[in-house]
């Protein structure tokens, strides 16, 4: 099964799910956030991490089920010897699955389909000449909300780069309108 295929799979069984639990719908709404953490590389010729920073904003459609759309800018990655430094970037939209622990804490994946960009097209990372395309991306995460319009969030998040695995660990903060 491709990973088109999978992904597509999944995100049906999240719709799904969430639509079950609709009639409970507690939280609902426009968010807004930013966060700011470390990318990783570990693949062919990069080993290599950096500061990276993201802006997200979404749609609550109740308490277990949202969606999200973001840029997730994964700073300057550096070669293990000769090459080119590779600068990243991604646009991306999920689909955001919640489960609440609490009031306050929650935790959530996601999964959904990602635009990545290079400054240059690097064969040895892509493949082949190109320096944008279109793959999955997916993440999980921990939410603490400190009030009604506020939350912090910890979440780990990978972006597929044709064969290649961009990973972001973030703190991130979320306003909810």
């Amino acid at each position: 099964m491709s990973k088109n295929k999978m992904l597509s799979t999944a995100l049906l069984a999240v719709l799904a799910g969430a639509s079950a639990f609709g009639a409970q719908a507690a939280d609902k709404g426009f968010y807004a956030g930013a966060g700011v953490g470390q990318s990783y590389v570990d693949e062919r010729d990069y080993d290599d991490e950096d500061t990276a920073f993201s802006v997200f904003g979404g749609y609550q459609f109740n308490r277990y089920f949202g969606l999200e759309a973001g840029y997730a800018d994964f700073g300057k990655l550096e070669p293990r010897g000769n090459g080119d430094e590779l600068e990243a970037s991604s646009v991306y939209l999920t689909a955001v699955g919640t489960v609440p622990f609490t009031d306050n804490f929650s935790a959530y994946a996601k999964a959904g389909f990602q635009r990545w960009d290079l400054d240059t097209a690097i064969p040895s990372i892509v493949g082949n000449d190109d320096d944008s395309g279109t793959d999955p991306t997916y993440g999980v995460g921990l939410q603490y909300r400190f009030t009604d319009h506020l939350a912090l969030r910890g979440e780990y998040s990978r972006f597929e780069v044709e064969d290649t695995d961009l990973d972001l660990a973030q703190l991130q903060v979320r306003y909810d309108f």
